[in-house]
């Protein structure tokens, strides 16, 4: 089989979760290539998304790891038979880094997001407007034609909230983000009240983390947790900044991240009165 030389996010997710499954299930590399009767380096390649999987040999592999499940096995084989198709992002390559498409990808498939949000309304909550007015001033040389892209981008993002199996946001927003002023007092009021809405929604939970918190100062900027509907796969810590993007999947980096947002969601007001506060700051700017 030929190397896959660039692999979709999709066929990364399969390779990990497959290797997962097999150090779970106790399983060498050897065990497994003898099990499909084929080369230890098959196995090597595979998990290294290198090369794809055939459906008969996933259906192997899935039976010798102990995989009964028929949803878990579903997705999987869905991932392996879709791992190569790109989305509607794709779309978008001309203007999208592939750090950024790469998020979007991981974001379209996750089943829960997990955000800490230090000085914005996190992306997939944004109003039209406010995303502009992010983009106008983070990407000064910005052509009109690519705020336009980008905005249509962020609010595309935005279907996962409402298909189906809706995507479950816990977002943890600082105090401050709602007192900025992004695109001067009309557009902060708009997505003030919007943001409000959004977290009366049953898949969305906004908690904001009072000024007064003592967490800040363990924050470092905002973070993002994706979660996945298979519960071998690991969850993917993302860390964006100005210059540099960052995923993390170790097992043990991702743990210290989940422990850092349940110390700021435990410091943050009940989810009641964090939309009261959202609403009481967006009327200050009528």
């Amino acid at each position: 089989m030929a190397t896959n030389r660039n692999p979709t996010v999709r066929q990364r997710r399969l390779a990990r979760t497959l290797k997962e499954l097999r150090t779970g299930a106790n399983q060498t590399m050897a065990q497994s290539a003898r099990h499909l009767a084929c080369a230890e380096s098959k196995i090597s390649r595979i998990e290294a998304a290198q090369s794809g999987i055939r459906l008969v040999d996933l259906r192997l592999l899935l039976d010798l790891y102990g995989v009964t499940d028929p949803e878990a096995r579903g997705r999987l084989e869905v991932l392996s038979r879709e791992g190569r198709l790109r989305g509607w992002w794709d779309r978008y390559s001309d203007t999208l880094s592939p750090h950024y498409a790469d998020y979007i990808a991981l974001e379209s498939d996750a089943s829960d997001m997990y955000s800490i949000q230090t000085f914005l309304v996190p992306g997939i909550l944004q109003t039209e407007d406010y995303t502009r007015a992010v983009v106008r001033v983070q990407i000064e040389d910005a052509t009109p034609g690519q705020i336009e892209t980008l905005t249509k981008v962020r609010q595309e993002r935005r279907s996962v909230l409402a298909r189906d199996l809706p995507l479950r946001v816990w977002a943890v927003i600082s105090e401050s983000a709602l007192r900025h002023q992004v695109g001067g007092p009309a557009v902060m009021r708009e997505q003030l009240l919007s943001l409000a809405a959004s977290a009366e929604r049953p898949n969305i939970n906004v908690q904001i983390l009072p000024a007064a918190s003592e967490v800040h100062a363990a924050l470092f900027g905002p973070v993002t947790i994706l979660g996945f509907p298979e519960t071998a796969e690991t969850d993917v810590v993302y860390v964006d900044s100005l210059l540099s993007t960052l995923y993390l999947e170790e097992p043990d980096e991702v743990f210290k991240y989940t422990h850092l947002f349940r110390r700021a969601l435990a410091e943050s007001l009940p989810r009641n009165e964090s939309i009261a506060l959202i609403e009481r700051i967006a009327s200050e700017k009528a």
